[in-house]
């Protein structure tokens, strides 16, 4: 092949959406080149045998911040292995701040911003012996209506093993200053038309999980109600569609054909972020509140959605008792899951505006996370950081869907910090704990540090852990086996959805 496409992906079941765009929009070259893909676990050596094995005389590779070291060790083995082969970089990592990026200047070439087209430019001029004008190429913000859609470039293995990723729409009208999609100024829709035969040919192919990353899906209702009705009209059990909504956009013309959907067949991943209003203005994000409240209403009593909600630990100006308020106003509004995440500070985004007054700092290193500032200082947010990551162990799990009642009581937010606290103490590691083992601690800090009768947690406890039909009973739960019936032993997988799959 001339040209080999690749990556290292976070995790095998993820695909690299962007590379096929690439391959879609090669034109002539297409035929000339495929895409290798592995995992950020793999040995970048043995990643580079297996493509140099192809004997290519173009090599592109996608950056993103959970793969710029392993990419930038590959690039540098390649360049010495390989000098002759030409290198091409793009992607979010290497769009922004390239003076500082060792692995650029490894790189031959960098083609920043959206390279759909840009790429198979340079690759004509590379294969044909014409030198580009610069090594630094702008791909800039792409009109969708030239592009090729890419769906034919998932395979059969794709399709068996992976998450497809699909876009109806590029770009963010709104100016969250921590994102990079803020910079992208104009939402940019594709006709809907071709979009939909490529939908119905993934589906005919066997797809039946569909992910969605559109950043506001909810923006046009007609193009929104257009897209679930094509689903809903498809819909059998195995149907999944997640897409990204606005919080405080849910006209009635979207709730009614959002209610007609099953139960397990939708998912909503919500951005809050924060719920304090002053420092939402500091990120330059415009929400209302009230109607946000209305539609997490709306979702959680009349529909079956699965509702992922977002906030932020870490923004300028948020504290951890503002940010404890959040939280409390987010439990009580009833998401299947909140996801905790930590500021990250993303090359060229305007959120670095804020560094002298909220004193920000941030790692050097990848995902170049918040270690401290003005409002948190580093022990605070390496306790956060870890409340986070205890939190999507017990809070977002499903494996605790009854007990979590016990340990959140009527303040959610001070009483998982506690537990969080503990848990560190007690485990030592954030990482590695076995369901069983975690489902012990759960036990001890309710029945020893709450101080709640073991004769309630137990069979509470033991009832969550054999829900999704495990059949054996922990040795420290015995005693309350003949209290848990097969019948209260309900089938409910209780699965995550969309990134749990």
């Amino acid at each position: 092949m001339d040209i080999v496409l690749t990556t290292f992906n976070a995790r095998f079941i993820h695909s690299a959406f962007g590379l096929r765009y690439l391959r879609a929009n090669l034109g002539e070259l297409r035929e000339r080149s495929s895409i290798h893909e592995f995992t950020i676990n793999e040995r970048p050596i043995d990643a580079l045998e297996t493509i140099l094995a192809h004997q290519p005389k173009i090599v592109g590779v996608s950056t993103y911040i959970w793969n710029i070291d392993v990419v930038t060790e590959f690039a540098s083995l390649l360049k010495r292995v390989s000098p002759e082969t030409v290198l091409v970089i793009g992607g979010p990592e290497v769009s922004y701040e390239l003076e500082t990026q060792p692995v650029v200047e490894i790189a031959d070439f960098v083609v920043t911003g959206q390279g759909d087209l840009a790429f198979a430019d340079l690759c004509q001029m590379v294969l044909n012996g014409k030198e580009p004008v610069s090594r630094i190429i702008n791909g800039g913000a792409v009109d969708v209506s030239l592009l090729q859609l890419p769906y034919e470039e998932y395979n059969d293995e794709d399709v068996a093993h992976r998450i497809i990723y699909v876009e109806a729409s590029r770009g963010c009208p709104f100016r969250c200053e921590f994102c990079l999609s803020s910079l992208d100024k104009s939402v940019k829709a594709f006709d809907l038309d071709p979009f939909l035969d490529q939908m119905q040919s993934l589906y005919d192919r066997g797809v039946r999980q569909f992910k969605f990353v559109d950043r506001t899906f909810n923006l046009k209702v007609d193009f929104s109600t257009r897209i679930l009705q094509f689903f809903l009209d498809r819909y059998e059990p195995g149907l999944f569609v997640h897409f990204e909504m606005i919080p405080d956009r849910l006209p009635e013309e979207l709730r009614e054909i959002i209610k007609a959907y099953p139960p397990g067949a939708l998912q909503f991943e919500v951005g809050i972020q924060t719920f304090n209003p002053d420092v939402a203005k500091n990120i330059s994000r415009r929400q209302n509140y009230d109607k946000l409240r209305d539609n997490f209403a709306y979702l959680r009593d009349e529909t079956t959605v699965h509702v992922h909600a977002d906030l932020i630990v870490g923004l300028p100006g948020e504290t951890t008792s503002s940010f404890g308020e959040g939280f409390d106003q987010l439990v009580q509004l009833g998401p299947q899951e909140i996801q905790v995440g930590v500021l990250k500070r993303l090359r060229g985004t305007p959120i670095t505006r804020h560094d002298d007054e909220f004193e920000m700092v941030y790692s050097p290193h990848p995902p170049y996370e918040i270690l401290s500032n003005r409002d948190i200082d580093f022990t605070e947010m390496q306790e956060m950081k870890r409340f986070a990551r205890y939190w999507d162990l017990v809070g977002n799990s499903g494996n605790f869907r009854d007990t979590l009642t016990l340990l959140l009581g009527d303040t959610p937010y001070e009483s998982f910090r506690t537990f969080s606290a503990w848990l560190a103490n007690e485990a030592q590691t954030q990482h590695g704990i076995s369901l069983q083992r975690l489902t012990q601690y759960v036990f001890e800090f309710l029945t020893e540090v709450r101080q709640i009768s073991p004769d309630v947690v137990g069979p509470m406890v033991l009832t969550d852990y054999q829900r999704p039909g495990r059949p054996k009973v922990p040795k420290f739960l015995k005693r309350f086996a003949d209290q848990v019936t097969l019948e209260s032993r309900d089938v409910d997988t209780a699965k995550r959805q969309a990134r749990h799959l």
